[in-house]
């Protein structure tokens, strides 16, 4: 098993935590996005996508991360990621993909690129985009869970899972953009919690072993 990964990447972030729940040592290689990496041939002819994270095993290639840890909780599945009731899982399921999806919408190096060169947008322009739609998708998912008695001290109940996973790279990127988290503190409690957790600690960014400034 090989983990082609980037220490600041939110998708790599989400599937370290994973694979430290489940206790996988896999390979590590670096794929340095900030120097273009991903575009060359040797990456892209592993993931035609040139995007991290990637995982390899069994001989095939598995991309996105949703899927990656998703798979890995099926070939793994202690501890589980997912309730073992199907409106538990479904509920979960949806609130990864709201974390996913709504909260750091686009944040990538194509979108930037396009936002920089193509419409000739000004970083300063750029980064209020981004917190814009950053504080949009916190403030929808806040009430979700604060309104659910279904939230513990995790996103669902009392123990971590898929949601939380994704959560707190997301809350890693809103504080890195500098974006205002008073008016979030469901969020913040569940991200505080997972955080105390070693399998979140050790895929924490600033832990890696190519981490930079």
């Amino acid at each position: 098993m090989k983990l082609h990964s980037y220490f600041r990447s939110s998708a790599a972030y989400r599937v370290r935590i994973a694979l430290n729940f489940k206790g996988l040592q896999p390979e590590m290689a670096f794929v340095h996005l900030r120097h273009g990496e991903q575009t060359q041939p040797p990456f892209a002819a592993l993931n035609p996508e040139k995007l991290v994270p990637a995982l390899e095993v069994d001989g095939q290639t598995l991309t996105q991360s949703l899927a990656i840890i998703e798979y890995l909780d099926e070939t793994h599945p202690t501890p589980p990621l997912l309730p073992s009731d199907p409106l538990g899982r479904a509920r979960v399921r949806a609130l990864a993909l709201a974390v996913a999806c709504d909260i750091h919408p686009l944040d990538n190096l194509r979108v930037l690129k396009h936002l920089k060169s193509a419409l000739g947008h000004e970083q300063a322009e750029v980064d209020g985009w981004y917190r814009h739609w950053i504080a949009v998708g916190l403030g929808a998912l806040e009430a979700k869970l604060a309104g659910d008695a279904r939230t513990g001290r995790f996103c669902h109940g009392d123990t971590p899972g898929l949601a939380d996973i994704l959560l707190v790279p997301q809350i890693y990127n809103a504080r890195r953009m500098d974006c205002p988290l008073d008016g979030f503190p469901t969020l913040l409690r569940i991200d505080a919690a997972c955080r105390e957790l070693p399998a979140f600690l050790a895929a924490a960014p600033e832990n890696q072993p190519d981490a930079e400034g």
